[in-house]
Order: C-alpha cells, then sequence, then structure tokens
C-alpha cells in the first residue's frame, strides 16, 4: 500500500500532530496526485474538534487540494502525468445508485466525502484530506485545474468558490442584479469576486467597515456595517439576491427585510442554533430563505473554467503544515485575509 504523510487530529482537543497512514493501491480509473497546496476551510476546525459531533478520530483534514498528477490507471482518458488537478469536498457518489446524478450528486445519500468518511473502495477504510503529499482519487472526481491559476490560490476555489458560484448561479447574478454577500471573510470575499465578474452589482454587508477597502477592491460596488441600524433603513428592499457566509447569530428577519419582492436570500455559512425566522417576513413580499452547500464535480469544473477565463483566484496567506494550530485559532479570531493554504512541500522542513 502507498504511504502517505500529512498532519492528523487524534481527538477532539489536542493539537493536529504528523501523521503517517496508507492509501489504497490504485485502480484502473485512478489518479494519483502529489499534492502542492491544501487550503484550511472553517469545516475543517468544526470536524477535527467535533462539533458537528460526526468526528472518527485519527482525521487527516482538508478538502481544499490542489496539485499535480504523478500517475494515473489504465483507463483514465481525461488527464495525464504533470496535469494541474484539484480535488474538492468529496472523493465519490451515490454509490447505491445505478446511474450517477451530474447535477445533484452533491445532495443525494452516498456521497463519500474527502476526509472523516469511508472509502467504499478501500474496505471501507477511512478517507483522508488534503492536509498531506499524496492521495488516490477516481478520475471522474479529480477536476481540472487551469494552467493559467496559480496552484496555492487555487486550492480554495475547491470549497470556498464553488460554495458561492453554486448559488450565485442558481439564483441568476448578473447585470442588472443586486447582490448582498453578508460576511467577507475566505467564503465571502469570494462572493464579492465572483458576483462582480458575473456582471451583478455585489454589495458587503460586514459587521464593521474594517474590510470596507479589500471589499471595493475586489469588486464591491457598496459596503455598509450591520452594526449601524441605519444601514437596515437605507438599503430596505434593495436586493434580488443575499447570501449568507457567516456562521454568527443575525437578526435574520431584519436582512429579510432588505430583499425585493420576490427576492432570495441563500445560507451558506452554519450557525449552530436554529434559525428564528418570522412567518410574515417571507410571506410579506413572497420572499425566500434558502440553502446551498458546495457543487456538483460537473458545477465545480464549469467554476474552475469560469475562474481560468476571469482570472479569479482566493487571497491567501501561505503557511507552513507546523504552523496549523495556530492557523485555526487565527481563523476562529477572523485574523486572516482571507484564506490559509498550507505548502505541503514543508512537511520535507
Amino acid at each position: 500500500m502507498p504511504i502517505a504523510r500529512g498532519y492528523a487530529a487524534t481527538d477532539a482537543s489536542s493539537p493536529l500532530t504528523p501523521f503517517t497512514f496508507e492509501r489504497r493501491e490504485p485502480n484502473d480509473d485512478d489518479v494519483v496526485i502529489d499534492i502542492k497546496f491544501a487550503g484550511i476551510c472553517h469545516s475543517d476546525i468544526h470536524t477535527v474538534r467535533n462539533e458537528w459531533k460526526n468526528a472518527v478520530y485519527p482525521i487527516v483534514p482538508g478538502h481544499e487540494i490542489a496539485g499535480v498528477v504523478k500517475a494515473v490507471g489504465s483507463k483514465v482518458t481525461k488527464f495525464k502525468v504533470g496535469d494541474h488537478v484539484g480535488v474538492g469536498c468529496f472523493v465519490d457518489s451515490c454509490v447505491g445508485c445505478a446511474t450517477r446524478d451530474l447535477d445533484n450528486e452533491h445532495y443525494l445519500p452516498g456521497l463519500v466525502q474527502t476526509y472523516n468518511d469511508v472509502d467504499t473502495l478501500n474496505g471501507n477504510a477511512p478517507t483522508h484530506g488534503g492536509y498531506s503529499d499524496s492521495i488516490v482519487v477516481k478520475e471522474g472526481y479529480v477536476l481540472s485545474i487551469p494552467e493559467s491559476l496559480p496552484l496555492d490560490a487555487s486550492a480554495p476555489l475547491l470549497c470556498a468558490g464553488i460554495t458561492l458560484y453554486s448559488p450565485l448561479r442558481r439564483w441568476s447574478a448578473g447585470p442588472g442584479k443586486k447582490v448582498a454577500i453578508v460576511g467577507m471573510g475566505g467564503l465571502g470575499h469570494m462572493g464579492v469576486k465572483l458576483g462582480a465578474a458575473m456582471g451583478a452589482d455585489v454589495t458587503v454587508l460586514s459587521q464593521s467597515l474594517s474590510k470596507k477597502d479589500d471589499g471595493l477592491k475586489l469588486g464591491a460596488k457598496d459596503y455598509y456595517a450591520t452594526s449601524d441600524a441605519e444601514t437596515f433603513k437605507k438599503l430596505a428592499g434593495t436586493f434580488d439576491l443575499i447570501i449568507c457566509t457567516v456562521s454568527a447569530e443575525i437578526d435574520w428577519n431584519a436582512y429579510l427585510g432588505l430583499l425585493k419582492p420576490k427576492g432570495s436570500m441563500v445560507v451558506v455559512g452554519a450557525p449552530e442554533n436554529p434559525i428564528p425566522v418570522h412567518a410574515f417576513s417571507l410571506i410579506f413580499g413572497a420572499k425566500e430563505l434558502s440553502g446551498s452547500m458546495i457543487g456538483s464535480i460537473k458545477e465545480t469544473q464549469e467554476m474552475l473554467d469560469f475562474c481560468g477565463q476571469k482570472g479569479i483566484v482566493s487571497e491567501i496567506e501561505k503557511i507552513n503544515i507546523s504552523q496549523v494550530n495556530e492557523a485555526y485559532e487565527r481563523v476562529l479570531k477572523s485574523d486572516v485575509r482571507y484564506r490559509f493554504v498550507i505548502d505541503m512541500a514543508s512537511l520535507d522542513a
């Protein structure tokens, strides 16, 4: 069995530490990837600290993976050695389905997550993610990263990028549409970039104005502080679409009041507590409150191609793997602009 090296969580309270483990032997339809960079997603922290109560240790986190093809199986046709590729939040889907649903696979039972799941192709051994030097993935779940994009800043596109691209596309963000992005963090800044590139009129709604210059530079037309009560009066009935990227407690009824009639508010952040919404906040104006989660492999490739055409990548701070525990604490303090990316070459340092 191929041996991989990485960093793992062994319980909910201990720091991540060096970890050696086995990857499966590649099958005919597998792609072997040398991982060059791995983004840090807030969901990595939720998982390794068992905040979602589903952790199975040890866990090698990481589902924002960018690397280079090292080897391919005999039946692989889409990739060759040396290609720039990515792996996102899942490595198999619809395992009980007769036919793969290319558009909705990420919402169906049987999804195999990149880490903290079981590999049905490897005797239900644990799946381990991108905080490691290599990974073996079925061809149909490997994504092509345009050569025009830097690998390090492309890694967060595999989660943060598609998480914002999917609702922007589904709710038709584009010319003539007013879009608000709630939160200017790892997810939110991608929403600003992507929404602006689609031609929408983008406004950032953030707790303070501390990141206003960044927001405007990345493509926002306006930027408002939600800590100012006047913001909700001034912007009432303004937006066609609001995408909420934050996990903090907010006044959902106040935000719904910012929508135009028949406008939509989409949740991509995951608050710990249930969302309290008054029925009349939806009834008056026929407004919609919905949710969205990543995208299919098909849509994720569409997103990467769009980013390649527009020159869009994440704003990153690159770190060594030994700094991962410090980076986690900084993420919790919102002390990163805007996504940490681990340089996996640092495993050899």
